[in-house]
């Protein structure tokens, strides 16, 4: 990459005349990637319903259920400080097979030892360890996608990989709780274990190319963990684009977080509908992000990643003005759409721009510190804004967030995000 093209953020392929390149479909490795990943992301949804309906049948505790949550996700954040390293460090998809098969391994005790006992230790043990192992999953994901796809294709193979998590996380609750109901919670996480089997062996199809490591890279720090950790920071602080998007999104994500808390409220203690209306909302939800992995790559092919990024939040934040004004449940679920579609138009483009801009050998930890430094203040924010919502309403937090958005978004502009133009990566043969 030339300095000039650093500066600005653009991609060695985008520097250069756009380039055809086989479609995606076209390409084996890929689709099979598509299908491990769905499997994966389907196995991911299925936890999240089976874990606590299991809890809650065993000890009938709401506090349990979210001890059980909360150590999950203490376990994800520790394993992401470290999980860079690992991904940087070994095979990449021997990586893959390893968390696939030890969260299948994990999963599966509970259904066996279920059915002799319920030993509640057991869940304490096993569902942070499969966590942890989720994190080191999706870290390597991110990993792959540029060492199984052309450079030019990555908007558009992140806007599938999307779409698919998108329609996982609609269709796998359902699914979780219908096994769940119809045989036991145990059962589906049962169902849970072969998912992860399933996408372990998939992946012995699937040719990675391999990142060739360059140590002068991380110069006398590649001898240490900590060293090699701090190298992907290092990465993000240096780059012109990276640097001001890391700190736009660590305040995003804190205004953010917790909205989906904010549509639960308001669709039950404002608008006064019940359990099941709240289900069919956040489910329109999950609409929106299906429709962005659809345009997406057109969206960024046409106006650059700059405008794209800081439009998809400018939009989101109106959406949330629009929210907290709202009197009606339709209009709830399609303001709810339109937040997850911005918010995942920008996530797709952010993605992309890191595994186009981040040498290979480096990008596991580049990912690893971009998603431990952004998502830190994200359950501060959940804990602010919902006490915001009880304190002050829905539609005054509303109001406050949306407006903040929109500003912290437009501040952008001044940024490299906004002087950035790695927009123009060719997506051609799909």
């Amino acid at each position: 990459m030339s300095t000039r093209d650093e500066r600005e953020g653009v991609t060695p392929t985008e520097s250069r005349r756009e380039q055809k390149f086989p479609g995606l479909w076209a390409n084996p490795n890929y689709r099979i990637f598509l299908v491990i990943q769905t499997l994966s992301a389907l196995g991911d949804s299925f936890s999240y319903v089976a874990i606590p309906l299991l809890v809650l049948q065993s000890t009938g505790s709401v506090v349990q259920m979210g001890l059980v949550t909360g150590l999950t996700g203490v376990a994800s954040i520790i394993t992401g400080l470290f999980a860079g390293v690992i991904v940087d460090r070994l095979d990449r998809r021997r990586v893959l097979m390893a968390a696939d098969w030890a969260r299948c391994l994990l999963f599966a005790l509970i259904p066996l030892v279920w059915l002799f006992a319920t030993p509640m230790w057991l869940i304490y043990a096993v569902v942070p360890a499969a966590g942890a192992f989720m994190m080191l999953f999706r870290v390597t994901y991110v990993t792959v996608v540029p060492a199984i796809v052309e450079p030019g294709q990555i908007t558009k193979a992140n806007g599938h990989l999307f779409g698919t998590y998108a329609a996982a996380s609609a269709g796998g609750p359902a699914l979780a709780g219908f096994i769940a109901s119809a045989f036991s919670p145990a059962a589906a996480i049962g169902f849970d274990s072969a998912t992860f089997a399933l996408s372990a062996i998939g992946i012995l199809f699937v040719k990675i190319r391999s990142a060739r490591r360059n140590t002068t890279d991380t110069g006398d720090e590649k001898a240490s963990v900590r060293g090699e950790f701090l190298a992907g920071l290092r990465f993000l602080w240096a780059h012109p684009v990276l640097r001001p998007l890391t700190a736009l999104l660590s305040l995003l994500t804190f205004l953010t977080y917790g909205l989906t808390d904010l549509i639960i409220f308001l669709v039950k203690e404002d608008l006064g509908r019940p359990d099941s209306t709240v289900g069919f909302v956040l489910s329109a939800g999950t609409l929106g992000t299906c429709l962005a992995s659809f345009a997406v790559a057109r969206v960024r092919e046409r106006l650059g990643f700059g405008v794209s990024w800081i439009g998809a939040f400018v939009l989101c934040g109106t959406a949330v003005l629009c929210l907290g004004l709202s009197e009606s449940v339709v209009v709830v679920g399609v303001l709810a759409a339109a937040m997850l579609f911005c918010t995942s138009v920008a996530g797709t483009c952010s993605m992309s721009l890191r595994q186009e801009v981040t040498p290979s050998h480096l990008l596991g930890r580049v990912t690893a510190a971009f998603w431990t430094t952004h998502s830190a203040l994200g359950p501060l924010g959940a804990a602010a804004v919902t006490a915001a919502a009880a304190g002050v309403g829905v539609t005054a937090t509303c109001l406050g967030i949306g407006v903040t958005v929109v500003c912290v978004a437009l501040a952008g502009v001044l940024t490299g995000v906004g002087k950035s133009r790695p927009g123009r990566s060719a997506v051609q043969g799909v």
